[in-house]
């Protein structure tokens, strides 16, 4: 994929553009946006993204297009998953809801610093060498097998880090708007807004760690990891509040991401297995295995998230309804 100087100015100015939107513009004020607000501002980060897969599709051509998709749906899907542990936090700390705007910009803002370390990392690294693709599909199939394993989340908000904060540093509990710290008799004291800012920022780190060899194993042009990954964080903070509730009702949601990590990491072995260059694997040669082409990896993921949400739906609305059935029965009783 040829990406001229011009197209990454461009990309990198208008990622900085929307960031400063994002902040200046839409956060101006610590509040609780409306559901018209948040509806109104995703649509339109949808639609820029559509919008530059379809430009790369016809631009670069179909198989970069398609590979900007599947990225960007996979980078999608886990964005959602880290904003349940966002929602998790914000429970876990109380914090008001006229400042999780703000907690989240720079939960987000971090995401993307953090992302784009990896991006950098990861890009050298396949450029350097080929059996880091074994690594990766290792690390995916691993993750995926925890993710399955661990599908509450229940005590993410108090990861080690936090936990060290907490008996290492001193603390108020009194929040202070989105200060970080207060003076009390000339003694610094980290406010619960510190708190939260270290578990959303370690939270992120964990999930880069998960999602570039995730979107690695769909494609390796760096340019397309990136946008994926920019366009999967745009509107993740009005999809926060739009969704609401409706979170905690994707009770699949793991069970899904899991599968799809799973089967990134199995196409990741494969195509290291048919890069192969390690003595030790068929003496240094490749391998001759089939490989996953970029368009079965758009429907897996696509059919994956479809019937995970429709059974997480199913399944809440089941349990609502037999729920009200039985606060029937005890209220006629």
């Amino acid at each position: 994929m040829q990406v001229t100087q011009l197209e990454w100015i461009i990309t990198l100015g208008v990622t900085i553009a929307v960031l400063l939107f994002d902040v200046i513009v839409i956060g101006r004020r610590p509040h609780e946006p409306s559901k018209r607000e948040t509806a109104g501002y995703l649509t339109l980060y949808i639609g820029l993204a559509v919008a530059f897969g379809l430009w790369t599709w016809f631009y670069h051509g179909s198989q970069f297009g398609l590979e900007f998709f599947a990225g960007w749906l996979t980078e999608y899907s886990l964005s959602v998953d880290n904003l349940f542990i966002f929602l998790i936090i914000m429970a876990s700390f109380k914090v008001p809801k006229k400042y999780q705007q703000q907690a989240l910009l720079v939960g987000i803002i971090l995401a993307l610093i953090f992302r784009g370390i990896f991006i950098a990392l990861g890009a050298v690294a396949i450029n350097q060498f080929s059996w880091v693709f074994y690594l990766f599909g290792a690390f995916l199939v691993y993750t995926a097998f925890n993710l399955v394993r661990d599908t509450d989340h229940d005590d993410d908000a108090e990861n080690l880090v936090v936990r060290f904060a907490r008996s290492h540093l001193k603390l108020t509990d009194e929040w202070d708007g989105l200060k970080l710290w207060i003076k009390d008799n000339g003694k610094r004291l980290m406010t619960p807004m510190f708190l939260v800012i270290v578990a959303l920022g370690t939270t992120d780190l964990l999930f880069a760690l998960d999602s570039i060899p995730a979107i690695y194993g769909l494609t390796q042009e760096p340019y397309l990891v990136f946008t994926a990954n920019v366009f999967a964080l745009m509107g993740l903070r009005q999809l926060y509040f739009l969704l609401g509730d409706l979170l905690k009702r994707l009770v699949y949601l793991s069970q899904g991401l899991a599968f799809i990590l799973a089967f990134i990491g199995v196409k990741l072995l494969l195509h290291a297995l048919h890069e192969n260059e390690l003595p030790f694997i068929n003496g240094g040669e490749h391998v001759p295995v089939p490989e996953i082409p970029t368009l079965a990896s758009l429907g897996v993921i696509v059919v994956t998230l479809v019937i995970t949400t429709a059974a997480s739906l199913y399944k809440t609305r089941v349990h609502d309804v037999k729920k009200d059935a039985e606060k029937e029965s005890l209220d006629s009783a």
